[in-house]
């Protein structure tokens, strides 16, 4: 092989590996830059993912809708639901809502909420002291329950919020091998 295809060749193969390596380091920054991107815009709000200390000092002057939306990943085998549409509540009080799941096959199964809120701007204000989405949901087959979210508006919250989203999505957990993983409580 002459010298001049020889180098021809090793600057193509350090193109490619240098293509390799860039988009593997840009699949590795997309979850933070969609976090920034969602910051910016004010879309896919996150609420902590543990609870919240919080002292209740009601705002009576002001009233805000939290309307609840809830999914299901495509194809998974469950019911979801919020037990109401919407509340109507006041900054620095404490609620709650229930949401119902039920298992929708003849074996046990284990489920993860991924929460949301709307307009992403108001996550921060957004504290749930108690919920279902802090921790997998085992289920035996066929079950359904309730599963409360017990939250607080921060007051501080932009008085122009009138209406806030906060809506789950609920997953199968599956391992590698595609069993379910985990086990129903008492097994």
């Amino acid at each position: 092989m002459s010298k001049r295809k020889h180098l021809a060749n090793f600057s193509l193969t350090t193109q490619l590996f240098a293509l390799v390596v860039a988009m593997f380091g840009f699949g590795f920054a997309l979850v933070p830059l969609y976090d920034v991107f969602c910051q910016l815009l004010g879309i896919g709000g996150k609420t902590a993912a543990q609870a919240t200390a919080v002292v209740e000092a009601p705002d009576l002057s002001r009233e805000i809708v939290v309307e609840f939306v809830t999914t299901v990943n495509e194809g998974a085998p469950w019911e979801f639901r919020a037990e109401v549409a919407e509340m109507r509540v006041h900054p620095g009080k404490l609620y709650q809502a229930t949401f119902f799941a039920r298992n929708l096959t003849g074996q046990p199964l284990v489920g993860q909420a991924v929460p949301s809120v709307a307009p992403g701007q108001v996550a921060k204000y957004f504290r749930k002291t108690e919920c279902f989405c802090f921790e997998q949901q085992s289920f035996f087959a066929n079950e359904g329950r309730d599963m409360p979210v017990v939250f607080i508006l921060d007051p501080e919250i932009p008085r122009h919020i009138d209406r806030i989203t906060l809506s789950y999505t609920f997953f199968a957990i599956e391992n590698l091998a595609g069993t379910v993983t985990g086990n129903p409580p008492g097994i």
